[in-house]
């Protein structure tokens, strides 16, 4: 669409490349896999990312400003952007077209801010506040990326919501135990239910892997099934992930509670490479 039909085309462009900076700025495992997804997704992606990122930030960052205050006002914004078809926030702009495009329903966004609220004040969470965080925050983001990727097909939608939602859920849960020192010591909080932080242990440890590697088989059996066009993309997240829990899992309880577990970039690259070899022949 030229800039004769559509005056707002440059702006939206320029949105566009500001949630591609948020995404490349705080995830290179995020990032890289968006880059192996077709052309037609790559920017609504960063749309989606760019909006969740935002939102996390304000709740897990900005502790020397009202955050409450901060996230009403940014989602009011956000809803008020959806229904104007702009914002002059450029993270706002680029998610409300992608939600005015694919169709992405308001009850996915007010269940994510509504996870992003509880972060405001929870710090023990109980099993079913646990499963609504982790619906909230990881579940309908994996729905919103699969509004992307089936393209209006309602019927495929219908089918991988389940897999989409307990591929976002493993996602999520590896975050908590990678980030488990950081959540309890900096910001108060412990997202597993029933978990003394303080006396976590390897049995206790086990116990989350088992959850996960549940979520991680699950996740698995929908991105064989994704359009072509988004499934090495999603497969190379899963990848990186994937190994990311084999370390964690490979690592003392201790250690989760003293350090952040992280992937190098060597093996990264690694990863991508091999990744690519099985995705070439068909083995995913």
């Amino acid at each position: 669409m030229s800039q004769k039909d559509n005056p707002k085309v440059l702006f939206d462009t320029v949105s566009e490349r500001c949630s591609k900076l948020v995404t490349t700025s705080y995830s290179t495992s995020f990032s890289l896999a968006i880059k192996f997804l077709h052309k037609d997704f790559v920017n609504p992606i960063h749309g989606i990312y760019g909006f969740v990122r935002f939102a996390d930030e304000i709740v897990d960052s900005f502790h020397s400003f009202p955050k409450k205050n901060l996230l009403e006002r940014f989602s009011s914004d956000t809803y008020l952007a959806i229904e104007e078809g702009i914002s002059l926030n450029p993270i706002l702009n680029s998610f409300q077209a992608v939600v005015n495009a694919y169709g992405i329903e308001k009850e996915l966004i007010d269940k994510f801010l509504a996870s992003m609220s509880m972060d405001l004040h929870k710090e023990d969470y109980t099993q079913a506040q646990y499963e609504e965080y982790i619906l909230g925050s990881a579940e309908v983001v994996g729905l919103m990326c699969l509004k992307v990727f089936t393209e209006g097909d309602a019927e495929m939608y219908k089918n991988l919501t389940p897999s989409a939602m307990k591929l976002g859920s493993a996602f999520q849960k590896i975050n908590f135990l990678r980030d488990l020192n950081a959540d309890y010591n900096s910001l108060g909080r412990s997202y597993f239910p029933g978990i003394d932080v303080t006396r976590f242990d390897d049995a206790t440890k086990k116990l989350i892997e088992q959850d996960i590697k549940k979520d991680f088989e699950a996740g698995y059996e929908g991105i064989v099934q994704l359009p072509k066009k988004a499934r090495f993309g999603v497969y190379l997240a899963y990848v990186y992930y994937n190994a990311l829990f084999a370390k964690i899992s490979n690592t003392p309880s201790n250690r989760i509670l003293s350090e952040r577990i992280r992937i190098s970039n060597r093996r990264k690259a690694g990863l991508l490479f091999g990744s690519y070899v099985r995705h070439s022949f068909n083995l995913i």
